[in-house]
């Protein structure tokens, strides 16, 4: 069943993946301007926050099962509304209830694979699934790409609608519920609170938006630099599925080695440096080469960084309530892309230097997450 999860994570992430090439242009052909067009890219992941945070407590409550076979035919539905849009505000209502519906996805899939690991094996257990998102990563993109520019772009939704109905069937036959009435019987919304407490948790999600930050510039200001150097789309896909391909090297390597080696915080730190340095580079990219460096140096830093918070949160929870500390934790994720996509956007119109402005805030986080992690372990050694 775990090669299952692994199918689901790849088609959820796909969802995301095979858009980043094309909701920018196709916003703007639209008649949307450089503003609008920030929100609808970061409108999906805004709402999917509140899904991944809503979607987490029903996770715990009902099962992992149920609540992941209703955001997949939910997804699968909504969908089919973009080849629909004709204007840009039709087009950030999609977005809306898009991220919605998606927000539960995630959540339950990690909570499932939370269940089934051993705590020895974790690491490597969340490199696979780091390995599920750099398939997305690679394929997704460079599809997209390829999809719009070799047809129209409404048959890239359709094609994921498809995807997604054929991915309920299979939850239908192959997944089976890791939870039972009793574990149910312990889910409560008062738990949230102490999940917020964790600073384990609180770590994790810090993690996860940095990481988002830096992939909501992307999906927003890649394409229009792409552009502006006289690149076709298809290019902008390629750079994205650059970076997967090199996380993909690191997780399914014996590289893989250094997630149960090495303390979650040292991998995501070093991470976060990595991914600045290449928004850096990324922001003077003069040709397809100089990004495609970029994107190798932010695929190896991405790879350092999504398995290690995965693993923490993991850690740090039970079955009770592991849906809704992935549920937090993913809204953070959300909330990452909703900043990084939106705030690029204004600077994008007003200062034009958005990689810039991204890696700064990569920057800020990695210090306060280092911040945070001297203060657990001091407070640690005097309970000890």
């Amino acid at each position: 069943m775990t090669r299952m999860l692994y199918i689901i994570i790849v088609v959820s992430f796909l969802d995301t993946f095979i858009q980043l090439p094309i909701i920018t242009p196709y916003a703007i052909d639209l008649g949307a301007s450089h503003m609008l067009t920030g929100a609808i890219v970061a409108i999906y992941s805004l709402t999917n926050m509140i899904g991944n945070i809503v979607g987490g407590h029903f996770i715990d409550r009902f099962g992992r099962k149920q609540m992941l076979l209703l955001g997949v035919i939910s997804v699968a539905i909504i969908l089919l509304f973009y080849p629909l849009a004709q204007t840009g505000m039709q087009l950030l209502t999609i977005r809306f209830l898009h991220g919605l519906a998606g927000g539960v996805l995630i959540p339950a899939a990690f909570a499932f694979i939370g269940d089934q690991t051993k705590k020895q094996t974790r690491g490597k257990t969340m490199a696979f699934t780091g390995a599920s998102i750099g398939i997305a990563a690679i394929l997704g993109p460079a599809l997209g790409g390829a999809m719009a520019a070799q047809s129209k772009v409404e048959h890239v939704f359709i094609f994921v609608s498809i995807l997604f109905v054929v991915t309920s069937v299979l939850i239908i036959k192959y997944v089976k519920d890791t939870y039972t009435k009793t574990d149910r019987g312990k889910a409560s919304l008062r738990k949230f609170f102490p999940i917020l407490k964790n600073p384990f948790i609180m770590q994790a999600s810090l993690a996860a938006f940095a990481l988002m930050v830096s992939n909501g510039t992307l999906a927003f200001a890649l394409p229009l630099k792409v552009e502006d150097i006289s690149l076709s789309s298809a290019v902008t896909g390629m750079l994205l599925s650059t970076f997967g391909i090199t996380a993909l090297i690191v997780f399914l390597t014996p590289i893989n080695r250094i997630y149960d080696r090495f303390s979650p915080v040292v991998l995501v730190l070093t991470g976060i440096g990595l991914i600045s340095a290449s928004l850096v580079v990324v922001n003077y990219m003069s040709n397809f080469w100089v990004g495609f460096i970029a994107m190798i140096v932010y695929g190896f830093g991405f790879a350092l960084i999504f398995p290690s918070m995965n693993r923490m949160v993991a850690d740090a929870t039970t079955e009770s309530n592991r849906g809704k500390a992935y549920g937090v934790f993913y809204a953070f994720f959300s909330l990452g892309v909703v900043a990084g996509s939106t705030c690029s956007g204004i600077v994008s119109q007003y200062l034009g230097m958005p990689f810039i402005f991204s890696a700064l805030v990569m920057f800020m986080c990695g210090l306060l997450l280092f911040v945070m992690t001297k203060v657990t372990q001091k407070d640690t050694s005097c309970l000890d």
